[in-house]
């Protein structure tokens, strides 16, 4: 079963696999926090999903924003309990299924660039670099595989190196943070608000993040 989550702009969120369905809690926590209303079209192929499993899915969407959910299988199955729970399901075949999902995989973003700023609920995740020129307000939640770089306050969430990566870094012009993530390293922000107003950035040193003046050198 495959799952692609967007926002109503259309823009990729995330495609996520859901293979055990007895522990699905994990799988949809991170989207609690998200306000904004979000689509999601659930793919399923050779396989029979009862009404019973599927309600367990059902239950966890309906906790999250989600604004419409679609069922694509070709198994005659799996479109009975769909509909069955009232939820729009369509037929097609397995062909028709892998190209909807490789059509998903080919707007996947990797670096990724947002203008504005980030309030409290809103997420955005990047499967490479994250630039934001804007606040992340406390409250926003803002990750990425590799580096993050705000350009602006970064007062809510950070989590560089998602994929284990620990020379990933999170830099910021005012860096307040409520909690940084490195890789598996996490540090809670600072009491006091920063005394200077210089750019800042996050990196791991012997297992601890430390947080230094990003200098940056004149190649000049």
């Amino acid at each position: 079963m495959e799952i692609v989550l967007k926002n109503t702009k259309s823009k990729y969120l995330e495609i996520f696999s859901l293979l055990d369905l007895d522990n699905i809690h994990e799988t949809f926590k991170k989207f609690s926090s998200i306000k904004e209303p979000l689509e999601a079209k659930i793919f399923v192929v050779n396989e029979s999903i009862s009404a019973h499993q599927l309600a367990k899915v059902k239950n966890h969407f309906d906790k999250i924003n989600i604004c419409s959910l679609c069922i694509y299988s070709n198994n005659r199955d799996t479109i009975l309990s769909g509909k069955f729970l009232k939820i729009d399901s369509v037929f097609i075949r397995e062909q028709e299924i892998k190209n909807k999902l490789s059509l998903f995989n080919s707007k996947k973003k990797y670096d990724i660039l947002h203008k504005g700023t980030l309030r409290s609920g809103e997420r955005i995740s990047s499967n490479g670099n994250l630039c934001i020129i804007g606040d992340v307000n406390p409250g926003a939640i803002v990750s990425a595989k590799k580096n993050i770089y705000v350009w602006g306050k970064l007062l809510g969430i950070a989590f560089a190196g998602k994929s284990g990566n620990k020379n990933a870094s999170i830099a910021s012009l005012y860096l307040n943070p409520l909690q940084l993530r490195i890789a598996d390293v996490v540090a809670i922000g600072p009491k006091d608000k920063p005394k200077n107003y210089y750019p800042e950035i996050a990196v791991i040193d012997k297992q601890t993040i430390i947080i230094k003046p990003h200098l940056i050198e004149n190649k000049n």
